[in-house]
């Protein structure tokens, strides 16, 4: 299979890349025009001009499914109005001008699976939520609905589209975790607040397995990427401290948190509660490797990629 791929240098595209790669399909990948790290066919583009290079293009031909995991990071920086135009417009308008570009194929990328986060069920407290759910408030619920809009030329077309609502990916290289450990091993970390929003996580592993199988079966709409066990944060903080073998003690506050990042960012980031299910993952039959946390973590502390 041939697979295009963007944000093929971030935590989650760098692993997909491999496993496709370990596997023996061909990968495609979307670059800057001067990147020079990767290796194999390259489509040369930039999201913020609005530039791909034709030439790239025509000589990539049909791809057999594409994988869209180009945006900023939503917790790279502080929620300043500049950057929440970035984190919005990054995704869009790499979402845009890719469903352009494949409208050049014949094919139309043949199927497309479009990141998105569970952030578009915004905080919900205790309920249980799944694909059928509807849409949450807040900016990146708003974000999340632009996101899986800008789609629909495709899915106007007739082409298959999945949007990967993706939890908080769990692994040391990077994302939430890698910026808790170095507390947690240090014996300094704690709850957020009350400790009782729910957190909706899934391995590195599992993720990408996830996404494979997502694109191997054609699952299409909205796909959960999160474990089948949430947990609230106290009980996530339990299960780091366990295992890191070292005491979690500390509460940070609210009011900390909401000094340190700004009030809407640690809301929708930190204290939001989203207990979310992968109910179409589990309707197709999908096993997961890290059910619970425990298991997640552990794979995680001891993950070398």
């Amino acid at each position: 299979m041939r697979v295009g791929v963007t944000g093929a240098s971030g935590l989650i595209g760098r692993s997909l890349v491999e496993a496709l790669h370990e596997r023996g399909d061909t990968t495609v990948t979307f670059v800057r025009p001067s990147t020079k790290e990767f290796i194999g066919d390259t489509v040369r583009w930039n999201p913020a001009r609005g530039i791909v290079d034709e030439g790239d293009l025509k000589r990539v031909g049909g791809l057999d499914t594409v994988v869209n995991l180009a945006g900023a990071g939503i917790g790279d920086h502080r929620w300043s109005t500049s950057r929440k135009r970035e984190i919005l417009d990054s995704r869009v308008r790499a979402t845009t001008l890719l469903v352009n570009a494949l409208g050049e194929f014949s094919n139309g990328g043949g199927f497309l699976a479009n990141a998105s986060a569970i952030g578009w069920y915004g905080s919900r407290g205790d309920e249980s939520l799944d694909e059928t759910s509807g849409r949450g408030e807040g900016f990146l619920a708003d974000v999340c609905v632009a996101w899986e809009q800008a789609t629909s030329p495709l899915e106007d077309r007739g082409i298959d589209v999945a949007h990967l609502r993706s939890g908080v990916v769990l692994s040391s290289k990077g994302g939430v975790l890698k910026k808790q450990l170095p507390l947690f091993r240090s014996g300094l970390g704690g709850r957020y607040a009350t400790g009782g929003q729910w957190m909706s996580f899934i391995s590195l592993l599992d993720e990408v397995r996830a996404l494979l199988w997502t694109i191997d079966h054609r699952l299409t709409g909205p796909v959960n990427l999160v474990a089948p066990q949430p947990l609230t944060n106290r009980e996530f903080t339990r299960a780091l401290a366990r295992a890191v073998r070292r005491p979690a003690l500390f509460n940070v506050p609210k009011l900390a948190l909401k000094a340190v990042l700004g009030g809407e960012m640690a809301d929708e980031l930190i204290l939001t509660s989203q207990r979310v299910t992968p109910q179409k993952l589990r309707s197709s039959n999908f096993k997961f490797e890290h059910a619970d946390a425990e298991s997640a973590l552990k794979w995680a502390l001891n993950y070398k990629g």
